[in-house]
């Protein structure tokens, strides 16, 4: 394939990217899209169109069945997976906790031998996340799996943004929140956003919050994705 010389505020491209997982029913077609570096994006469309796909697609969770993707002007195959998928993050709706307490959970992609270089997050920072969610009243000695469902999501998000990724890839990060928290998650990613430039990408039916965010629109609809003006 050839080169791709993409402008500077471009960090991820879609080229002619197709999806199936059988080939004789292709989810999507001739994907070619490109992410700008520190936009806040809502994918949206019909469920079981592939917003979710689209996401995993992006740290190598699936492969294309044909066309490229590319990271920084880097096809991803050029990334080690531990690499890629701690600059491009992806939180999955259904939240998974270890068998440990609060901090374990928190900290243990910082126990992963591909890891063991970067520097573990502070007290003070952890804490200052979880009262950003409104999780403050959580210990951090406290059994993670005796935590809601809710409390499991805002955990998981958290555990994500000590990793301090480029790219964050949410897969409806407030379906198990109420109104107050999911406005809470919301302010919380707005504020990365802008501050660190996260770029940052959901799939979300709710919009709580989200009128106070400059977010961009992806429509995804009958296996093409287009911006919404």
């Amino acid at each position: 394939m050839a080169s791709h010389k993409l402008e500077e505020s471009t960090i991820i491209e879609f080229c002619d990217v197709s999806f199936g997982f059988s080939v004789l029913t292709p989810l999507f077609e001739g994907i070619s899209i490109s992410i700008e570096k520190g936009a806040f994006y809502l994918i949206q469309g019909p469920s079981g169109v592939g917003k979710s796909t689209f996401l995993r697609l992006m740290n190598r969770l699936e492969e294309p069945v044909s066309g490229e993707i590319r990271f920084k002007n880097k096809p991803l195959s050029d990334f080690s997976p531990p690499r890629l998928r701690r600059a491009i993050l992806y939180v999955q709706q259904t939240p998974t906790a270890v068998n440990g307490s609060v901090e374990d959970n928190l900290l243990l992609p910082f126990s992963f031998k591909t890891n063991l270089h970067l520097k573990k997050p502070g007290r003070e920072r952890i804490e200052a996340l979880l009262e950003n969610v409104h999780l403050n009243g959580v210990e951090m000695n406290d059994h993670a799996r005796t935590l809601s469902v809710g409390q499991l999501q805002r955990l998981c998000l958290i555990r994500g943004l000590l990793l301090s990724p480029e790219v964050l890839l949410l897969d409806e990060p407030t379906s198990a929140l109420d109104k107050e928290s999911a406005i809470a998650v919301t302010a919380l990613l707005a504020r990365l956003n802008v501050e660190s430039h996260l770029t940052v990408l959901s799939v979300t039916h709710r919009t709580y919050g989200q009128e106070n965010v400059p977010y961009r629109c992806l429509e995804m609809r009958d296996g093409r994705m287009e911006e919404s003006p």
